[in-house]
């Protein structure tokens, strides 16, 4: 019974211990919120330089991600064209596109013949009167490959377009790979671009936030002194500024992807209205709901990353006189 009673107190101890420390973190949480309330200048100032750094770097990103949106619709620009010889009949070729169509490396295959091909450039090229004279169709039939991930694997296209011209059927292969190297290499670099970008304005944000937590210990030093001789730890006096900077980052973050979101949905009718002129169905990506919470993540990870930094070698230097 005597055991049974004392398991039951330890039980409870430990839930009145761990409500008592849920409680003292959500007290230093909204009472850093609360401080910052009391400097609404200072507090604007810096979360609003915060907010552009990181609207700066998801700017980048969101571009970035659009363009390659924009680059997938332009995979057909990257299609293999494949000439037959001029003995290959309509039915010949059809059979060969149904083959075709069964590669796992094709994505879309289509079958031009030599009356298409000539209708097409009568219409698109204004010889039509010239090309009525010709006593027959000088044009061969035409199958247009896409392949997979054209945008992506060059040599998966080279191997590719060398197996299409041991074809028997084909005469030779067209295809502009110089775009397709052009275009993937312009992507790399917009790549790595928004990545170190990103790092620099990531630092940026660190390093304000800890000059702000730095600004602000140096004004509470009195009451950093009082907690020292009363016997208090430095992750004690840490947790006020520790939860000041996640606010900082957190808000930052907020902000700056309402910049963002506010930049795209100003910019999304005349790039609509541009797509429709164009003949495209490209519409603007904004950042996923997924993308929003790493955002929010990182931004507060960051600046509570600072302020760490600085309140850790702070800390130390500070002693009672």
């Amino acid at each position: 019974m005597m055991t049974q009673i004392r398991r039951k107190h330890a039980g409870n101890r430990i839930v009145e211990l761990f409500e008592a420390y849920l409680l003292n973190h959500a007290h230093g949480l909204f009472s850093s919120l609360g401080r910052l309330t009391r400097t609404p200048f200072t507090s604007a100032m810096t979360v609003l330089v915060l907010a552009i750094a990181v609207s700066l770097a998801s700017s980048f990103y969101i571009v970035v991600a659009n363009v390659e949106q924009l680059t997938g619709n332009l995979e057909s620009s990257n299609q293999m064209s494949l000439f037959l010889h001029e003995g290959i009949t309509d039915a010949a070729g059809q059979k060969l596109m149904e083959q075709l169509q069964q590669n796992p490396s094709v994505a879309e295959v289509k079958y031009i013949s030599k009356k298409q091909a000539l209708e097409e450039f009568k219409a698109n090229s204004g010889f039509s009167d010239a090309l009525n004279a010709l006593e027959r169709n000088p044009l061969p039939s035409v199958i247009q490959v896409l392949p997979r991930n054209a945008l992506e694997h060059s040599e998966d296209i080279e191997k590719l377009m060398a197996d299409f011209k041991q074809l028997p059927q084909v005469e030779f292969v067209q295809v502009d790979m110089q775009w397709v190297a052009r275009l993937q290499t312009i992507m790399l670099i917009a790549s790595r671009g928004v990545l170190l970008v990103s790092l620099l304005l990531g630092f940026a944000v660190t390093f304000i936030t800890g000059n702000t937590i730095r600004l602000e210990l140096q004004n509470r030093q009195d009451e950093v002194f009082i907690s020292k001789l009363v016997g208090a730890t430095h992750a004690f006096i840490q947790r006020p500024f520790l939860y000041t900077g996640f606010w900082l980052g957190f808000i930052s973050g907020f902000l700056g992807w309402l910049i963002v979101t506010v930049m795209l949905l100003i910019l999304e009718s005349p790039v609509e209205k541009l797509s429709t002129l164009y003949n495209s169905s490209f519409e603007l990506l904004f950042l996923s709901f997924s993308e929003f919470l790493l955002l929010l993540m990182i931004s507060a990870a960051l600046a509570v990353l600072g302020s760490w930094a600085v309140l850790h070698y702070q800390l130390r230097q500070l002693k009672p006189q």
